[in-house]
Protein backbone atom coordinates (compact mmCIF):
# COMPACT_ATOMS: atom_id res chain seq x y z
CA UNK A 1 0.00 0.00 0.00
CA UNK A 2 1.28 3.58 -1.00
CA UNK A 3 1.13 6.86 0.81
CA UNK A 4 -2.00 8.69 0.07
CA UNK A 5 -2.39 12.44 0.85
CA UNK A 6 -6.31 13.50 2.15
CA UNK A 7 -6.98 14.91 -1.16
CA UNK A 8 -6.26 11.60 -2.76
CA UNK A 9 -8.29 9.62 0.09
CA UNK A 10 -10.91 12.24 -0.62
CA UNK A 11 -10.84 11.89 -4.40
CA UNK A 12 -11.15 7.63 -3.66
CA UNK A 13 -13.91 8.16 -1.31
CA UNK A 14 -15.98 10.41 -3.74
CA UNK A 15 -15.68 8.19 -6.54
CA UNK A 16 -17.90 4.58 -6.51
CA UNK A 17 -17.10 1.65 -7.56
CA UNK A 18 -18.45 0.69 -11.44
CA UNK A 19 -18.74 4.87 -12.14
CA UNK A 20 -16.50 6.83 -14.56
CA UNK A 21 -16.09 10.17 -13.62
CA UNK A 22 -14.17 13.09 -16.05
CA UNK A 23 -11.47 15.15 -14.23
CA UNK A 24 -13.76 17.78 -14.63
CA UNK A 25 -16.36 15.93 -12.42
CA UNK A 26 -14.25 14.89 -9.95
CA UNK A 27 -12.41 18.32 -9.42
CA UNK A 28 -16.28 19.50 -8.53
CA UNK A 29 -17.01 17.05 -6.09
CA UNK A 30 -13.40 17.93 -4.20
CA UNK A 31 -13.87 21.87 -4.72
CA UNK A 32 -17.60 21.03 -2.23
CA UNK A 33 -14.59 20.55 0.32
CA UNK A 34 -11.86 22.35 -0.29
CA UNK A 35 -10.59 24.85 -3.44
CA UNK A 36 -7.96 23.13 -5.55
CA UNK A 37 -7.23 23.71 -9.33
CA UNK A 38 -7.56 21.08 -12.64
CA UNK A 39 -4.07 21.03 -12.91
CA UNK A 40 -3.79 19.65 -9.33
CA UNK A 41 -6.62 17.11 -9.98
CA UNK A 42 -5.02 15.94 -12.66
CA UNK A 43 -1.59 15.46 -10.86
CA UNK A 44 -3.54 12.83 -8.49
CA UNK A 45 -5.38 11.32 -10.53
CA UNK A 46 -1.83 10.22 -12.37
CA UNK A 47 -0.50 9.33 -9.30
CA UNK A 48 -3.72 7.11 -7.98
CA UNK A 49 -3.56 5.41 -11.54
CA UNK A 50 -0.07 4.79 -11.82
CA UNK A 51 -0.25 2.76 -7.76
CA UNK A 52 -3.08 1.05 -8.97
CA UNK A 53 -5.69 2.90 -7.44
CA UNK A 54 -7.80 4.18 -10.45
CA UNK A 55 -7.93 2.76 -14.13
CA UNK A 56 -8.05 5.56 -16.99
CA UNK A 57 -10.34 4.83 -20.16
CA UNK A 58 -10.49 6.91 -23.28
CA UNK A 59 -8.32 9.32 -24.14
CA UNK A 60 -8.56 13.67 -24.96
CA UNK A 61 -11.72 14.97 -23.51
CA UNK A 62 -13.32 11.62 -23.38
CA UNK A 63 -10.71 10.24 -20.52
CA UNK A 64 -12.67 9.47 -17.37
CA UNK A 65 -11.48 7.45 -14.39
CA UNK A 66 -12.66 4.45 -12.47
CA UNK A 67 -11.72 2.95 -9.17
CA UNK A 68 -10.09 -0.35 -9.23
CA UNK A 69 -9.95 -2.75 -6.51
CA UNK A 70 -7.31 -1.60 -4.82
CA UNK A 71 -8.74 1.35 -4.37
CA UNK A 72 -12.01 0.40 -3.51
CA UNK A 73 -10.40 -1.39 -0.51
CA UNK A 74 -8.27 1.80 0.60
CA UNK A 75 -11.05 4.23 0.29
CA UNK A 76 -12.00 5.70 3.64
CA UNK A 77 -15.47 5.11 4.81
CA UNK A 78 -17.30 7.35 7.30
CA UNK A 79 -18.82 5.05 10.61
CA UNK A 80 -21.21 7.54 11.08
CA UNK A 81 -23.11 6.73 8.28
CA UNK A 82 -24.16 3.85 9.96
CA UNK A 83 -25.48 5.44 12.37
CA UNK A 84 -27.60 8.07 10.57
CA UNK A 85 -28.73 6.38 7.47
CA UNK A 86 -30.98 3.37 7.77
CA UNK A 87 -29.70 0.52 4.93
CA UNK A 88 -31.70 1.73 2.22
CA UNK A 89 -30.53 4.82 2.26
CA UNK A 90 -26.72 4.05 2.08
CA UNK A 91 -25.10 3.84 -1.48
CA UNK A 92 -23.88 0.55 -1.08
CA UNK A 93 -23.40 -2.31 -2.93
CA UNK A 94 -26.02 -5.05 -2.45
CA UNK A 95 -24.67 -7.75 -4.05
CA UNK A 96 -21.51 -9.92 -4.33
CA UNK A 97 -18.27 -8.40 -6.01
CA UNK A 98 -16.84 -11.14 -8.30
CA UNK A 99 -14.10 -8.88 -8.57
CA UNK A 100 -13.00 -8.35 -4.92
CA UNK A 101 -10.76 -11.66 -4.23
CA UNK A 102 -9.76 -12.05 -8.29
CA UNK A 103 -8.01 -8.57 -8.54
CA UNK A 104 -7.17 -8.51 -4.38
CA UNK A 105 -4.16 -7.29 -3.97
CA UNK A 106 -1.43 -9.19 -1.87
CA UNK A 107 -0.57 -7.15 0.90
CA UNK A 108 -2.84 -4.81 2.31
CA UNK A 109 -0.50 -2.99 4.87
CA UNK A 110 2.12 0.09 4.12
CA UNK A 111 5.42 -0.42 4.95
CA UNK A 112 5.19 1.95 8.05
CA UNK A 113 2.31 -0.53 9.45
CA UNK A 114 4.03 -3.94 8.67
CA UNK A 115 7.15 -2.17 10.49
CA UNK A 116 4.92 -1.27 13.18
CA UNK A 117 2.99 -4.85 13.53
CA UNK A 118 6.66 -6.87 13.32
CA UNK A 119 8.29 -4.73 15.60
CA UNK A 120 5.24 -5.64 17.97
CA UNK A 121 5.85 -9.15 17.19
CA UNK A 122 9.66 -9.45 17.40
CA UNK A 123 8.76 -8.33 21.11
CA UNK A 124 5.99 -10.54 21.88
CA UNK A 125 8.40 -13.60 20.46
CA UNK A 126 11.08 -12.25 23.16
CA UNK A 127 8.11 -12.49 26.32
CA UNK A 128 6.73 -15.61 25.10
CA UNK A 129 10.33 -17.57 24.99
CA UNK A 130 10.87 -16.48 29.11
CA UNK A 131 7.68 -17.40 30.00
CA UNK A 132 7.53 -20.83 32.12
CA UNK A 133 4.95 -23.85 31.29
CA UNK A 134 3.03 -22.87 34.22
CA UNK A 135 2.71 -19.13 32.88
CA UNK A 136 1.57 -20.19 29.44
CA UNK A 137 -0.84 -22.60 30.83
CA UNK A 138 -2.49 -19.58 32.93
CA UNK A 139 -2.05 -17.05 30.46
CA UNK A 140 -3.46 -19.48 27.67
CA UNK A 141 -6.84 -19.52 29.94
CA UNK A 142 -7.21 -16.13 30.55
CA UNK A 143 -7.04 -15.50 26.78
CA UNK A 144 -9.36 -18.25 25.48
CA UNK A 145 -11.87 -16.37 28.32
CA UNK A 146 -11.38 -13.02 27.30
CA UNK A 147 -11.69 -13.83 23.43
CA UNK A 148 -14.84 -16.49 24.12
CA UNK A 149 -16.28 -13.53 25.94
CA UNK A 150 -15.86 -11.05 23.92
CA UNK A 151 -16.56 -12.69 20.40
CA UNK A 152 -19.78 -14.13 21.71
CA UNK A 153 -20.60 -10.53 23.14
CA UNK A 154 -20.64 -9.09 19.62
CA UNK A 155 -22.73 -11.66 18.04
CA UNK A 156 -25.53 -10.85 20.87
CA UNK A 157 -24.58 -13.14 24.03
CA UNK A 158 -25.41 -11.54 27.25
CA UNK A 159 -22.89 -13.22 29.69
CA UNK A 160 -20.60 -11.29 31.88
CA UNK A 161 -16.65 -11.73 31.48
CA UNK A 162 -16.70 -12.99 34.92
CA UNK A 163 -19.96 -15.80 33.94
CA UNK A 164 -17.66 -17.02 31.22
CA UNK A 165 -14.56 -17.20 33.58
CA UNK A 166 -16.95 -19.00 35.84
CA UNK A 167 -17.85 -21.43 32.82
CA UNK A 168 -14.70 -22.27 31.49
CA UNK A 169 -12.71 -22.96 34.77
CA UNK A 170 -15.75 -24.34 36.48
CA UNK A 171 -18.51 -25.90 34.29
CA UNK A 172 -20.97 -23.29 35.89
CA UNK A 173 -23.36 -22.20 33.65
CA UNK A 174 -24.65 -18.70 34.66
CA UNK A 175 -28.18 -17.81 35.47
CA UNK A 176 -30.30 -16.17 33.69
CA UNK A 177 -29.03 -17.24 30.27
CA UNK A 178 -30.02 -19.69 27.88
CA UNK A 179 -28.51 -22.77 27.07
CA UNK A 180 -27.53 -21.82 23.45
CA UNK A 181 -25.19 -18.64 25.25
CA UNK A 182 -23.91 -21.34 27.33
CA UNK A 183 -23.04 -23.48 24.57
CA UNK A 184 -21.53 -20.70 22.39
CA UNK A 185 -19.30 -19.71 25.23
CA UNK A 186 -18.07 -23.66 25.06
CA UNK A 187 -17.78 -23.90 21.94
CA UNK A 188 -15.22 -20.89 21.24
CA UNK A 189 -12.99 -22.59 23.95
CA UNK A 190 -13.45 -26.09 21.69
CA UNK A 191 -12.83 -24.25 18.73
CA UNK A 192 -9.84 -22.78 19.28
CA UNK A 193 -8.26 -25.33 21.03
CA UNK A 194 -8.54 -27.52 17.59
CA UNK A 195 -6.72 -24.78 15.90
CA UNK A 196 -4.03 -25.33 18.97
CA UNK A 197 -3.75 -28.83 18.09
CA UNK A 198 -3.89 -28.16 13.96
CA UNK A 199 -1.81 -25.71 13.74
CA UNK A 200 1.12 -27.95 12.28
CA UNK A 201 -1.13 -29.03 9.73
CA UNK A 202 -2.00 -25.29 9.22
CA UNK A 203 1.66 -24.51 8.75
CA UNK A 204 1.99 -27.29 6.49
CA UNK A 205 -0.84 -27.79 4.01
CA UNK A 206 -1.93 -23.67 4.66
CA UNK A 207 -5.76 -22.76 4.53
CA UNK A 208 -8.54 -25.00 3.36
CA UNK A 209 -12.32 -25.45 2.53
CA UNK A 210 -12.13 -28.27 4.67
CA UNK A 211 -10.24 -26.56 7.44
CA UNK A 212 -12.64 -24.04 7.33
CA UNK A 213 -15.57 -25.96 7.41
CA UNK A 214 -14.19 -28.10 10.65
CA UNK A 215 -13.72 -24.82 12.72
CA UNK A 216 -16.93 -23.83 11.56
CA UNK A 217 -18.53 -27.25 12.84
CA UNK A 218 -17.25 -26.89 16.51
CA UNK A 219 -18.33 -23.08 16.47
CA UNK A 220 -22.55 -24.21 15.84
CA UNK A 221 -22.22 -27.33 17.74
CA UNK A 222 -25.39 -28.28 19.26
CA UNK A 223 -26.85 -24.50 18.24
CA UNK A 224 -29.30 -25.97 15.88
CA UNK A 225 -27.11 -25.06 12.71
CA UNK A 226 -26.60 -27.04 9.81
CA UNK A 227 -22.83 -27.69 9.26
CA UNK A 228 -21.06 -27.30 5.76
CA UNK A 229 -21.87 -24.67 2.98
CA UNK A 230 -25.44 -23.55 2.80
CA UNK A 231 -27.36 -23.71 -0.19
CA UNK A 232 -29.76 -20.89 -0.07
CA UNK A 233 -30.15 -17.13 0.55
CA UNK A 234 -28.89 -16.03 3.91
CA UNK A 235 -30.05 -12.44 5.19
CA UNK A 236 -27.86 -9.95 7.40
CA UNK A 237 -29.62 -7.72 9.69
CA UNK A 238 -28.34 -3.70 9.30
CA UNK A 239 -27.66 -4.22 5.62
CA UNK A 240 -28.93 -4.97 2.00
CA UNK A 241 -26.07 -6.69 0.85
CA UNK A 242 -26.91 -9.82 0.07
CA UNK A 243 -24.67 -12.53 -0.44
CA UNK A 244 -24.18 -15.63 -2.85
CA UNK A 245 -27.21 -17.33 -2.78
CA UNK A 246 -26.11 -20.86 -4.67
CA UNK A 247 -24.08 -23.39 -2.99
CA UNK A 248 -21.73 -23.71 -6.12
CA UNK A 249 -21.18 -20.06 -6.32
CA UNK A 250 -20.41 -20.20 -2.68
CA UNK A 251 -18.23 -23.12 -2.71
CA UNK A 252 -16.08 -21.12 -5.42
CA UNK A 253 -15.87 -18.41 -3.57
CA UNK A 254 -14.72 -20.16 -0.66
CA UNK A 255 -11.70 -21.30 -2.55
CA UNK A 256 -11.02 -18.35 -4.03
CA UNK A 257 -10.39 -16.60 -0.59
CA UNK A 258 -8.25 -19.95 0.97
CA UNK A 259 -5.90 -19.67 -2.59
CA UNK A 260 -5.63 -15.61 -2.09
CA UNK A 261 -5.15 -15.93 1.93
CA UNK A 262 -2.17 -18.55 1.61
CA UNK A 263 -0.03 -16.82 -1.41
CA UNK A 264 -0.54 -13.29 0.88
CA UNK A 265 2.86 -11.39 1.37
CA UNK A 266 2.49 -11.61 5.24
CA UNK A 267 0.77 -13.02 8.06
CA UNK A 268 -1.10 -9.84 8.61
CA UNK A 269 -2.59 -9.06 5.26
CA UNK A 270 -3.16 -12.92 5.59
CA UNK A 271 -4.94 -13.17 8.79
CA UNK A 272 -7.31 -9.59 8.04
CA UNK A 273 -8.15 -11.14 4.47
CA UNK A 274 -9.66 -14.33 5.94
CA UNK A 275 -11.37 -12.68 8.76
CA UNK A 276 -13.04 -9.76 6.31
CA UNK A 277 -13.52 -12.15 3.65
CA UNK A 278 -14.71 -15.54 5.15
CA UNK A 279 -17.48 -12.80 6.56
CA UNK A 280 -17.94 -11.11 3.71
CA UNK A 281 -18.45 -14.83 1.77
CA UNK A 282 -21.19 -16.09 4.30
CA UNK A 283 -20.32 -19.69 3.22
CA UNK A 284 -22.71 -21.15 6.47
CA UNK A 285 -26.16 -21.00 7.78
CA UNK A 286 -25.05 -18.96 10.91
CA UNK A 287 -21.53 -18.70 12.87
CA UNK A 288 -19.57 -16.79 9.87
CA UNK A 289 -18.11 -14.04 11.76
CA UNK A 290 -17.43 -16.04 15.04
CA UNK A 291 -15.46 -18.78 12.76
CA UNK A 292 -13.67 -15.79 11.14
CA UNK A 293 -12.42 -14.28 13.96
CA UNK A 294 -11.18 -18.29 15.01
CA UNK A 295 -9.68 -18.87 11.72
CA UNK A 296 -8.16 -15.40 11.92
CA UNK A 297 -6.32 -16.39 15.34
CA UNK A 298 -5.28 -19.61 13.47
CA UNK A 299 -3.50 -17.73 10.93
CA UNK A 300 -1.83 -15.56 13.11
CA UNK A 301 -0.57 -18.65 15.51
CA UNK A 302 0.62 -20.35 12.85
CA UNK A 303 3.21 -17.79 12.10
CA UNK A 304 4.07 -17.59 16.05
CA UNK A 305 2.36 -14.05 16.27
CA UNK A 306 -0.25 -12.40 18.56
CA UNK A 307 -4.30 -13.90 18.57
CA UNK A 308 -6.46 -11.68 18.81
CA UNK A 309 -9.14 -11.24 21.91
CA UNK A 310 -11.11 -8.42 20.95
CA UNK A 311 -11.33 -7.65 24.23
CA UNK A 312 -10.90 -3.72 23.96
CA UNK A 313 -13.25 -3.49 20.73
CA UNK A 314 -16.19 -1.58 21.01
CA UNK A 315 -18.30 -4.08 19.47
CA UNK A 316 -20.65 -1.17 17.30
CA UNK A 317 -17.44 0.00 15.74
CA UNK A 318 -16.87 -3.60 15.25
CA UNK A 319 -20.33 -4.52 13.34
CA UNK A 320 -19.97 -1.34 12.00
CA UNK A 321 -16.45 -1.83 10.19
CA UNK A 322 -18.19 -4.88 8.89
CA UNK A 323 -21.07 -3.74 7.21
CA UNK A 324 -18.56 -1.13 5.31
CA UNK A 325 -16.64 -3.83 4.32
CA UNK A 326 -19.86 -5.69 2.97
CA UNK A 327 -21.22 -2.84 1.13
CA UNK A 328 -18.19 -0.30 0.27
CA UNK A 329 -15.59 -2.82 0.23
CA UNK A 330 -13.76 -0.52 2.60
CA UNK A 331 -10.86 -2.56 4.28
CA UNK A 332 -9.62 0.70 6.31
CA UNK A 333 -11.90 0.40 9.65
CA UNK A 334 -11.20 -2.71 9.55
CA UNK A 335 -7.87 -2.50 9.35
CA UNK A 336 -7.45 -0.34 11.51
CA UNK A 337 -9.44 -2.64 14.32
CA UNK A 338 -6.64 -5.24 13.17
CA UNK A 339 -3.72 -3.06 14.18
CA UNK A 340 -5.35 -1.91 17.15
CA UNK A 341 -6.26 -5.29 18.46
CA UNK A 342 -2.88 -6.99 18.08
CA UNK A 343 -0.79 -4.37 19.01
CA UNK A 344 -3.39 -4.42 22.66
CA UNK A 345 -2.62 -8.65 21.96
CA UNK A 346 1.23 -8.22 21.76
CA UNK A 347 0.97 -5.95 25.16
CA UNK A 348 -1.32 -7.82 26.88
CA UNK A 349 -0.86 -11.96 26.04
CA UNK A 350 1.32 -14.75 26.31
CA UNK A 351 -0.22 -17.54 24.03
CA UNK A 352 2.77 -20.10 22.70
CA UNK A 353 2.27 -22.07 20.37
CA UNK A 354 2.45 -25.98 20.70
CA UNK A 355 6.58 -27.48 19.50
CA UNK A 356 6.55 -29.53 16.71
CA UNK A 357 6.08 -33.20 17.40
Amino acid sequence: MDKLNDRQLNILKEIKLNEAFSSSDILGLINKKQKVSLVTIKRDLDYLTDFGYLERKGGGRSTVYQKTIKGTLFSPANLSEYDNLEPDQRKGNSSFNFRLFEEFPLSIFSEDEKKILDSATVQYEKKIKKTTQTIHAKELERFIIELSWKSSKIEGNTYTLLDTERLIREGIPAKGHTENETTMILNHKKAFSFILNNIENLEKSGVTVAFLEKVHEIIVEKLGVSRGIRDGLVGIIGTKYKPLDNKYQVKEALESLCKLVNKMENVYSSALTLLVGLSYIQPFEDGNKRTARLLCNAILLSKKCAPLSYRSIDEDTYKKSILVFYEENSMIPMKEIFMEQYLFSTQNYLVNTPSPH
